[in-house]
């Protein structure tokens, strides 16, 4: 993300980060409230400075002893002040970070297929979790500092105006150097943020991918290649966190330097009116008292500038994000339950403008309730065609319909309604045998779960289990075999009933008696249901009623396996390549 793009100023992404803020501003009340009264306590230190002198002249006992209660009430205040300073702004930054990460999920949720092919998925973690605490850190501990030290130096300097005029005009010499100098220094925060931001979703994307073929990393002893790629983006990150380590640091000294030559200007003046007898040693006290508590608070406001950039920057990376077009709903048409009937007409499709056709000239009508199997060499699209049924692309020329129905007519929601899918890639989440197959499924019976668990033939190996179908499957399904995954989505796809059925590869992970039991299940599960099923096994798809051959994104044959095979011709040769005849 680039925080100079012109859509996301930094003044507006801040602006739009408040607005998570607004709805808890009672409680963000009580924060500015104890930064009041901790800014309050510092006036009534300088005011204490004060009466402390007049007490120690005077000789005066009776305002020397009430100079403990005085110790004690400053402290009191001091202390009431920071805890409700940071505790509750703590608390509205707790509230944003779980907002915005449930609306960067949902985001996530209802982005086109065609984003999650350009991004990877490391990238898209760091945003829900690095960047959005980043931003909330902005909005709260960096907006209490802000808003505390803001008050501090306003209050400290209205004070010291109001002790001399003279000598608080000649401190302020400085100030403009020292605005200057922020607004440089936040600019390179900004600019040193974005490039940290990035670096760590470098970081997230090989340490995610290296995790999750752990086995292929073994099996192929490339621990030593991955971990060479991690010390890329690591020193990537460390090079670019170490900029900004440079910035912040040097900027702190900076400025405390050129407030140093403010405090030169006004101990050379006040020497000189001490001198000359019109000033008192004790009014000089107070005042260089009141004046040196200035650097301090200028000191956090230039702390601050780091958190606060870091956090625009993480905003901004988030706001590009949320900003992205939803994948559309679809059409207005609603439907309950089609009958099935499907036709490409005329379809093509590439996943870029510049990029090859995938589908070139595809036409294919399928009357409800019959099963075709599409089948052909990798990369002839196969699984292209039927991915774009459920609209997770739209084909770039013709259309698809459903029940004479142009598919983007309906809504897409009612549209995914109707179809069920089971991938060769088995999704198993870590979670219960039972809640992976209901999925999302709503108003489902425990005997509903249990007699699509026994049609998919998974009550086999859930019933030897110690809980049966409450075993968990944990991360990904690591704890189950490949064959027991793919039942279990075949289990999903029979309790979810649709009148149209995508198998793509769904005996792939099978043994050979495990499949004979599925094959079983699946022609029953076929059974008055439009079924696509795309397989390199030629020997699953030779009862299909209608077997369509694909070569390089077209359709070049189409009939009963006995038919294409007396055809001699694409068909024929893959069978006789697999099968050696």
């Amino acid at each position: 993300m680039n925080t100079a793009d012109p859509r996301y100023p930094p003044g507006q992404v801040y602006r739009r980060l408040l607005g998570y803020a607004a709805p808890h501003w009672r409680k963000y009340l009580f924060g500015v409230l104890g930064m009041l009264m901790y800014s309050g306590s510092q006036l009534y230190t300088l005011r204490a400075v004060a009466y402390i002198k007049d007490g120690f002249v005077a000789r005066d006992f009776s305002v020397l002893m009430t100079l403990p209660l005085l110790v004690i009430g400053l402290f009191l205040l001091r202390g009431i002040g920071d805890y409700l300073a940071n505790y509750f702004p703590g608390l509205v930054g707790r509230q944003i970070i779980k907002s915005m990460r449930s609306e960067l999920f949902d985001k996530y949720m209802s982005l086109p297929t065609r984003y999650y092919d350009r991004e990877s998925s490391g990238t898209m973690l760091t945003r829900l979790t690095y960047n959005v605490e980043l931003l909330a850190e902005s909005v709260t501990n960096s907006l209490t500092v802000l808003i505390r030290d803001s008050v501090t130096v306003t209050a400290l300097i209205a004070y010291l105006f109001w002790l001399d005029w003279q000598l608080a005009a000649a401190s302020m010499l400085i100030a403009p150097v020292i605005a200057w100098l922020m607004r440089d220094v936040n600019r390179s925060l900004r600019r040193y943020s974005s490039r940290i931001q990035n670096s760590v979703g470098d970081v997230t994307r090989v340490a995610k991918e290296a995790l999750d073929a752990h086995r292929v990393v073994k099996v192929f002893n490339a621990q030593a290649h991955l971990s060479g790629i991690l010390e890329n983006a690591n020193e990537h990150n460390r090079h670019s966190n170490m900029r900004l380590v440079s910035v912040r640091s040097s900027s702190n000294p900076i400025v405390q330097l050129i407030a140093s030559v403010g405090l030169a200007c006004v101990l050379y003046i006040a020497a000189l009116r001490v001198n000359r007898g019109s000033m008192q040693v004790g009014d000089l006290m107070v005042f260089l008292t009141a004046l040196l508590l200035v650097p301090d608070a200028l000191k956090r406001l230039v702390g601050v500038a780091g958190p606060l950039q870091q956090g625009i920057a993480a905003g901004a990376s988030v706001f590009e994000i949320l900003d992205l077009p939803d994948e559309p709903a679809g059409g207005t048409r609603t439907l309950t339950r089609a009958r099935g009937e499907v036709e490409f007409r005329n379809v093509r499709f590439a996943y870029g403008r510049d990029n090859a056709q995938v589908l070139d000239d595809v036409s294919l009508r399928v009357p409800a309730g019959r099963t075709v199997a599409i089948v052909g060499r990798s990369g002839s699209g196969k699984s292209t065609m039927v991915s774009l049924l459920p609209r997770f692309y739209d084909p770039t020329a013709g259309a698809i319909l459903l029940d004479g129905i142009d598919i983007r007519e309906y809504t897409l929601h009612d549209l995914r309604a109707q179809i069920s899918m089971v991938s060769q890639e088995v999704v198993v989440f870590n979670d219960t045998i039972r809640n992976n197959i209901i999925f999302g499924a709503e108003g489902i019976t425990d005997r509903q779960v249990e007699a699509a668990a026994f049609a998919a033939h998974v009550s086999e190996f859930a019933d030897e289990l110690p809980q049966r179908l409450e075993t968990t499957t944990g991360d990904r399904g690591v704890q189950l075999s490949g064959g027991q995954r793919q039942r279990i989505a075949i289990a999903r796809a029979l309790l979810r009933d649709t009148p149209i059925l995508i198998l793509d590869e769904a005996t792939s992970a099978l043994d050979t008696a495990s499949e004979r039991h599925i094959q079983a299940a699946l022609e029953e599960l076929v059974k008055n249901r439009t079924t696509f099923v795309i397989a390199h096994r030629l020997s699953t798809i030779e009862h299909a009623d209608l077997i369509v051959v694909m070569h390089e994104g077209r359709i070049v044959e189409t009939g009963t396996h006995a038919a294409l095979i007396a055809l001699d011709g694409h068909y024929a040769r893959l069978h006789q390549l697999q099968f050696n005849v």
